[in-house]
């Protein structure tokens, strides 16, 4: 694709896919899953079409896939793959073998539900259950970000030595064409710049070993140096951030405020509903309503001081999950209520890939409604 012409319409999907393009890996590792397959799909006639020199390996199940992208990444090399829900179940006995040995390997998420029963359309439920891996975790309201988002993620990825995860709505976002800003390829690999392993199998004149058996006497020291790390990663989220803005003129922060400086009721909610309530948010304020959206973008390590500093002077807080935790209380409600020391109104929402309309969002904003669960 000649990205001169920066302006282009794209799928999320497709968008994800020319961003791995200009970072053009060394290694990804494939294997097809509804959301997540048109990345892995235009990513692959890239390949066939000579436009990276990446080695494709196509794998027999997304638990290969994790595996080789260990592998890969463990040898030195730079390394992605892409994944949605049960794929991701899949592969989840190795998700936090990737992030305890450091490995900056970045995963595009096509967000969908998971069984059962089966369904394979866009909700959170997969980012959720892999929130305590050790991954780093973003999320895209759009076909714009999810496509910033993948270039930020792979820089930041390899600057703190984790795992990343860059999470697109499934079909909201990877199958719903946008128009979008690309960079230029060379802006592109001047930003990511040249892969550096910190560490490598293939460093022969000083020997180490990946993986090994930690019993009481050093189980504990590792599962500390991750958290440690995770909590490193958001002066680094900044910075790369900031560098970003200056090639695409682009700012990303660890939170999108948006009409809150005033606000005295706030929905607090992550991905593709956001631009619902960013709709519902400004035909309110025309009506005289002094209401706003805190979105959030970083999601681990979660931003706990942006968002109390956000909310601080809102009086009713309305958090949206896409994704229900049994028995307990929502995952994203709670953070929100860690944060601020205040209680919220808590919704689940989405479940499946259902839509959320405006006039739900109204509803919300004006108490005509106050449901747990918003079906």
């Amino acid at each position: 694709m000649n990205t001169k012409n920066k302006k282009i319409a794209l799928t999320g999907g497709y968008a994800v896919g020319e961003a791995m393009r200009q970072i053009n890996p060394d290694v990804v590792a494939m294997y097809p899953i509804t959301p997540q397959t048109p990345i892995i799909e235009y990513f692959a006639k890239q390949k066939a079409n000579g436009k990276v020199k990446t080695e494709v390996v196509t794998v027999e199940s997304e638990h290969s896939a994790m595996s080789a992208c260990i592998g890969s990444s463990a040898s030195g090399a730079r390394t992605l793959t892409a994944s949605s829900s049960q794929g991701i179940m899949y592969m989840f006995e190795v998700l936090p073998v990737a992030s305890s040995m450091r490995l900056p390997i970045l995963m595009a998420v096509s967000n969908r539900a998971i069984s059962g029963p089966i369904n394979i359309h866009g909700d959170h439920s997969d980012a959720m259950a892999m929130r305590d891996t050790g991954w780093i975790q973003i999320f895209a309201e759009n076909t714009q970000e999810a496509y910033d988002n993948t270039i930020i993620g792979m820089k930041l990825a390899e600057k703190a030595l984790l795992p990343l995860a860059t999470n697109m709505d499934g079909f909201f976002v990877s199958h719903s064409v946008e128009n979008l800003e690309l960079l230029e390829d060379e802006e592109v690999k001047g930003f990511i710049g040249e892969y550096s392993p910190k560490q490598s199998l293939f460093d022969f004149d000083n020997p180490k070993t990946f993986g090994p058996v930690a019993l009481q006497n050093s189980y504990f020291e590792f599962r500390k140096q991750i958290q440690d790390a995770m909590l490193k990663t958001s002066k680094m989220f900044e910075e790369v951030a900031e560098e970003f803005e200056k090639i695409s003129k682009r700012k990303y922060g660890f939170v999108e405020e948006y009409r809150t400086e005033d606000a005295g009721k706030v929905i607090v909610a992550m991905g593709s509903v956001c631009g619902t309530i960013k709709e519902t948010v400004d035909r309110l304020r025309d009506e005289g309503k002094n209401v706003g959206l805190l979105k959030i973008r970083l999601f681990r390590p979660f931003p706990y001081k942006q968002v109390a500093k956000a909310l601080k002077g809102v009086q009713d807080i309305i958090v949206m999950d896409r994704n229900l935790a049994f028995g307990t209380k929502q995952v994203l409600a709670s953070e929100i209520e860690h944060a601020t020391g205040k209680k919220v109104q808590s919704v689940v929402y989405g479940l499946g890939g259902r839509d959320v309309f405006e006039k739900q969002i109204e509803e919300l904003f004006l108490e005509e409604k106050s449901p747990e669960y918003l079906m």
